[in-house]
């Protein structure tokens, strides 16, 4: 059993030196990430749009929610594995969430991403991550299947 369970082990702990190697090589760090989270989300919570939206959902809770944010982008760039949140169920019910505000939100990381990335292989590399995101996101919140019907075309 121990040694089944080391052999599964081994492609992630690879994946995981790889993906830091990789990291590494664009200046990515873990006080990039949490230069990233803080900047983006001081944005968010002075825009105009997005601002009112989080506030909503995250009032008195800022200090979490940036926590959580840094969590999940470190897991996702270093594969550690260590975000265990939820992120469909996070974003649903927020009031005044809509389909719209997603290119916002990317518009803003974008923006946020020139402004800190230390080149342009991060930003695209972050940009592509949460485009993924995003659109899983909506599909997740948005997406009603009866709207595709063949029927509903005619």
């Amino acid at each position: 059993m121990t040694e089944e369970i080391t052999a599964r082990a081994a492609p992630h702990a690879e994946s995981q030196r790889q993906a830091q190697i990789s990291m590494a090589q664009m200046g990515v760090d873990s006080a990039f990430i949490d230069r990233l989270v803080e900047t983006f989300y001081g944005r968010i919570q002075q825009h105009e749009t997005l601002g009112p939206v989080f506030e909503r959902r995250l009032a008195g809770r800022w200090a979490d929610h940036m926590e959580k944010m840094k969590g999940f982008w470190s897991a996702i760039a270093f594969k550690t594995g260590a975000y265990g949140g939820k992120p469909v169920q996070a974003h649903y019910g927020m009031d005044g969430l809509s389909e719209a505000l997603f290119a916002q939100w990317l518009e803003l990381f974008s923006q946020t991403l020139r402004d800190i990335a230390p080149n342009r292989e991060t930003h695209d590399w972050f940009m592509a991550t949460a485009e993924r995101i995003a659109r899983s996101l909506m599909l997740s919140l948005f997406y009603n299947p009866a709207l595709d019907d063949p029927a509903r075309k005619r």
